[in-house]
Parts: structure tokens; C-alpha cells; sequence
């Protein structure tokens, strides 16, 4: 149980200027330059970061790959890596109060999120992995009888991960705990607003007795220090989660360096879909809230545009408007708030701005709109809802990465579909129907990676996550995941 005397102890720690993690050990960055980094709780400076250069970065990655071509880890008995891995994952969860202030401090989400969604789910993410090191077969091909055919499965070498900064221990466990698994380097480059944590539990990550060089963090600014990382010429993949310009740079800077494998999570413009048959309404309103509100609508699922059929729409919307208006949009280290605080001046700033172009092009704005909680100096706003959308407009196609919501009506299940795919994403998307005929039919024909039906969330680890169209490519979570830092050698045997 989270206790809020716990949370205040940590609340104003002073935190010092953090260093690169390279070889289990703090360094300086070479650039001897760093990044202010400012809390979107008050507005206040935190800490400084560093500021990492091209040549910084090559000490990380040429740390990675000794460490690789060592075998200290690559070629560690499995049984050896699975009991370091949970050693790890146990360290995390012995010191979740104090990763989760530390990151809501960082980036702003709520606590009541950030302790399910942040330590504990990278706890339970480095776990699942773990169990997966003694249970990966290779395998054996239909040969004749004077052949041996054999597929191994080998680590590729060093993993480029670049983390954004709305859950940064949570999507950068589902890009190590894989690449670790399979016996992988890795050198992890969270956002710039968002570095804390995860410079914290790579100590955690060396306390467990993962070897020197295995698990790196470096910190910089993403046209610097992530273009340095993705152009190195000894970095064999790069996973990313962001946004979709900077996913365009890291495929060009792939085919400008080694061409190196490059896996995209670009984010989406989910679409919500309730139709009159759904059984439970008030279900319905709940989960839409939270599809779109949690951490103030910075996740790449938000079911950002909710499809609701004509006969139940104005129903539907005047139930998620009053309740809405009941959500506690506050101080993120307050256990009582629903709603934190939006990252940053920058982002709290492109917010507004969609607010004022969709009134501009005729979007009727029933709730919200303003930024909140000035007098505690931080980035607040309110969760905002826009009715009157139409799938022309810039709300309607653009990610805002905030607590805005576009609602959007449809007459059957045909135009529900056509709203659905109108955009150029296609990430998650969400049913809500008695008809399981219908459900299905749905599934089959929303492109995207995901589709939840009659919930919004909660898919776990068991299942992958990716997109389609330009929300990216590859998957994160499942045993899917591990295809991506993994190579397959074929052995073929003359008897």
C-alpha cells in the first residue's frame, strides 16, 4: 500500500549531477557539458544531467562490445544469466518508493501510475525475460537421412536503445530485459527530461553482478547524443519508441552507417469505438477516461479519438464529460491527484495549441481547454474534450501526446471502420460491443497492432506490442520480442 509519508520523505531529495553509467561505473562525459533538467511538478530546477558527445558515445559502445566479444555475459551459463536478471528485477522492486518519486520528479506522471507502470512493471518485465534464457530451443530441420540441419539462435552484440520520457523504466525494460535475455550488450539513451531512474537502477544492474560493459546508460540530447548512437558503426540494432520524425532520422542514420536493424514504436492516433448494443456504459465511460487521461494523455495507446454510434452518442458523451469533470488534475506526488503533471513548458505549450487550431477549424469544445495549477508552477491542464470532429481535421490526424480527446460519431459498423483507419496510424484501437460476431469482424478490419475489445488497456507481457502503417515496426513485450536481438545460424551437416 502506498503510504503518502513514505512519498514526502523522498519528495525533496537533493539529487546531484548525474554522470554517464559506462563499465558498472559512473563517469564524466568527455563534453564536460550538461543539461539543466527542470521538474514539471513546480517549474523548479531538479538536477543536471550529462551532456554526452560523439565521443562519449563511442566509449559506451566500445565498452558494449568488449564486454560482448569477453562472453562475460554472451556466453554466460543460462541458468547463471536467469539468477542475475532476477537478482535485478528484485533489487527494483526492494526500491520501488524511491524509482517512482525519482522519475515523477523527472517526467511528471502520477504516482499512483508511475508505481504500477514504472518499477513494478520493469520488475515484471526483466522477470518474465529471465524465465525465458533456459526454455529458447533451437532447432532441428526435416532433412535426409545423410543431413543434419541445425538452426541456432545467437545474440546479435550491442543494443542501441533510445527511451522517451513518459515511461522511461517501463518501455526501456521491454527493449533491455529481451536483448539481456538472449545474451546481448546494450547502451540505452533515455530522453533528456527523463534520465533519472534509469541511471538509477544501472547501479541497481551492477549491484545484481551484471558484468562490467553489459548494461550502459548515456545521457545527452536526442540531435547529438542518440544521432551519435544510431550513426555508430559498432551498433548492430537500434530500438526506438518516440515520435515519428525522429524515427525517420534513425532509419536514415542506419543506411548512412552499417545498416544496422531498426525497430519503431512511433505512437498512434488510437481510435475508441462504442457502439449502441454495449452492455456496459458506465464500463465504457470509466476506461475511455482513463484510455485518454492517465498521465495526462502521454501514452502512445490514448485512445484519443473516441467513436461513438449516433443512437447513444450524446448519452455516452454527457456521462464522460460529468466524469471527467470529477478527475483530480494535481500534484503528481499527491496520492489523492488522478492526474499529474504534463512533462514539460514545451509540451504543455503544443497542447494549447491544438486546442486553439481545433477551434479554429469548428471543433466544439465541451470541457476543458486551459492550462490549470499556474500557482504551483508546474505544467498542468485540464483533461479537454472536443465534439464536432470530422476526420479531415488536424485534431483528428495529429498525435498531441496530451489530455485532449476528439470524439467522433458514426451510423454502422461500415463508417466506424472507415473513422477508424482515416489516419496514417495504426498502433491500438479499442470495441466496445455485445455482438461477438461483431467484435470480430472489428478485429479483423481496424489496422493496428492492437485491439482491445470491451476494455481499453491492460494487455500484458504475454502478448506483443507493435504497429502497423506508421505507428512502426517490430514488436515489444512477448516472446516475440526476442526475435529482435536475436540472429539465426543454420548448420548444415554432411553425415
Amino acid at each position: 500500500m502506498i503510504k503518502q509519508e513514505d512519498i514526502n520523505t523522498l519528495r525533496n531529495k537533493k539529487i546531484e549531477t548525474q554522470s554517464l553509467f559506462i563499465g558498472n561505473k559512473q563517469i564524466p562525459a568527455q563534453s564536460e557539458e550538461t543539461i539543466e533538467v527542470t521538474s514539471p511538478i513546480d517549474g523548479k530546477f531538479l538536477t543536471t544531467i550529462a551532456n554526452a558527445n560523439e565521443n562519449d558515445v563511442d566509449i559506451a559502445v566500445t565498452t558494449a562490445r568488449k564486454s560482448f566479444e569477453s562472453g562475460s555475459w554472451s556466453k554466460a551459463a543460462p541458468q547463471e544469466r536467469k539468477k542475475i536478471l532476477n537478482k535485478f528485477a528484485e533489487l527494483i522492486e526492494k526500491n520501488t518508493i524511491e524509482l517512482a518519486v525519482l522519475g515523477v520528479r523527472d517526467n511528471g506522471t502520477e504516482i499512483n501510475m508511475a508505481i504500477m507502470a514504472e518499477p513494478s512493471s520493469a520488475a515484471g518485465c526483466i522477470r518474465y525475460y529471465a524465465e525465458t534464457i533456459d526454455k529458447m530451443y533451437g532447432e532441428i530441420a526435416p532433412t535426409s537421412e545423410n543431413i543434419l540441419g541445425l538452426i541456432h539462435r545467437e545474440p546479435i552484440g550491442v543494443i542501441g536503445a533510445i527511451i522517451p520520457w513518459n515511461f522511461p523504466l517501463m518501455i526501456a525494460s521491454w527493449k533491455f530485459a529481451p536483448a539481456l535475455s538472449a545474451g546481448n550488450s546494450v547502451v540505452i539513451k533515455p530522453a533528456e527530461s527523463a534520465s533519472l531512474s534509469l541511471l538509477r537502477i544501472a547501479e541497481l544492474a551492477a549491484e545484481a553482478g551484471i558484468p562490467d560493459g553489459v548494461f550502459n546508460v548515456i545521457t545527452g540530447d536526442g540531435e547529438i547524443t542518440g544521432k551519435a548512437l544510431a550513426m555508430h558503426m559498432d551498433v548492430d540494432v537500434i530500438a526506438f519508441t518516440g515520435s515519428g520524425v525522429v524515427g525517420r532520422k534513425i532509419l536514415e542514420y542506419s543506411a548512412r552507417s552499417n545498416l544496422k536493424r531498426v525497430y519503431l514504436e512511433l505512437g498512434g492516433k488510437s481510435p475508441n469505438i462504442v457502439f449502441a448494443d454495449t452492455q456496459d456504459i458506465d464500463k465504457a465511460v470509466t476506461q475511455s477516461l482513463g484510455g485518454i487521461f492517465r498521465n495526462s494523455g502521454q501514452v502512445c495507446v490514448a485512445g484519443s479519438r473516441l467513436i461513438i454510434e449516433e443512437a447513444i452518442a450524446d448519452e455516452f458523451t454527457d456521462k464522460l464529460i460529468n466524469e471527467s469533470k470529477k478527475l483530480i488534475v494535481g500534484d503528481p506526488l499527491d496520492i489523492t491527484s488522478n492526474i499529474g503533471a504534463i512533462a514539460s513548458q514545451d509540451q504543455l505549450t503544443k497542447n494549447l495549441s491544438y486546442v486553439k487550431s481545433a477551434m479554429a477549424e469548428g471543433a466544439l469544445l465541451k470541457s476543458g481547454g486551459k492550462q490549470i495549477n499556474q500557482e504551483l508552477g508546474g505544467f498542468y491542464m485540464e483533461p479537454t474534450v472536443f465534439s464536432n470532429i470530422n476526420s479531415d481535421m488536424q485534431i483528428a490526424q495529429e498525435e498531441v501526446f496530451g489530455p485532449v480527446l476528439s470524439i467522433l460519431t458514426c451510423k454502422d459498423e461500415a463508417e466506424a471502420v472507415k473513422i477508424a483507419n482515416a489516419t496514417v496510424y495504426g498502433l491500438a484501437a479499442a470495441v466496445w460491443t455485445a455482438d461477438l460476431s461483431k467484435a470480430h469482424r472489428m478485429v479483423r478490419s481496424i489496422r493496428a497492432g492492437v485491439v482491445h475489445v470491451n476494455c481499453y488497456g491492460g494487455a500484458d507481457l504475454t502478448v506483443p506490442l507493435g504497429g502497423v502503417k506508421q505507428s512502426g515496426n517490430g514488436h515489444d513485450r512477448s516472446l516475440h520480442a526476442i526475435e529482435k536481438y536475436t540472429d539465426l545460424k543454420t548448420a548444415w551437416i554432411s553425415l
